[in-house]
């Protein structure tokens, strides 16, 4: 059973630290798009703030389902 709660436990580690990575990733990109004046990395820069935006929800959505995992164990 240890072994068990010690692998959620890895998962769930990994999930906050591919959290931290998205959301650098995320300022990234918003500084990025505020430094652009070509029309065309304007355009590249929306697609990729929406698209970690997304990834971001996704994984927030996944440590909230993890979380109430763990307080119902």
């Amino acid at each position: 059973m240890k072994l068990f709660s010690k692998m959620k436990k890895q998962e769930y580690d990994a999930l906050l630290n591919d959290i931290k990575k998205t959301k650098l990733a995320l300022e990234s990109a918003y500084s990025n798009f505020e430094n652009v004046i070509d029309p065309d990395l304007i355009d590249c820069y929306i697609y990729e703030v929406n698209a970690i935006q997304k990834r971001y929800k996704f994984l927030l959505k996944q440590a909230k389902e993890m979380d109430n995992d763990y307080s119902t164990v």
